[in-house]
């Protein structure tokens, strides 16, 4: 994780800020977190990396995320339906 700090901390203080952002945000992955003194307060920005996102559809009957296990009529049948757009 990159930490950009703008203006002054010690590594202390950064290290207790990333230990409190990776237990608050448990399951995300964060790429970057900018850190932002202003008196007694903090501003924390944070960038995560992006989440992997499976697409699951209705095809035939069936819920699926590939076609890899239909056999050729199901390919068949999913190469010859309807596509509807959404205005």
């Amino acid at each position: 994780m990159k930490v950009n700090v703008i203006g002054e901390m010690t590594d202390e203080e950064i290290a207790q800020y990333v230990s409190r952002a990776e237990s608050i945000n448990k399951g995300k992955v964060i790429d970057e977190m900018t850190l932002r003194p202003d008196g007694d307060y903090v501003d924390i920005e944070y960038h995560f990396a992006p989440a992997n996102f499976e697409r699951i559809r209705r095809i035939t009957g069936y819920l699926v995320g590939t076609l890899d296990r239909f056999n050729n009529a199901k390919r068949a049948e999913v190469e010859d339906r309807v596509k509807h757009s959404v205005a």
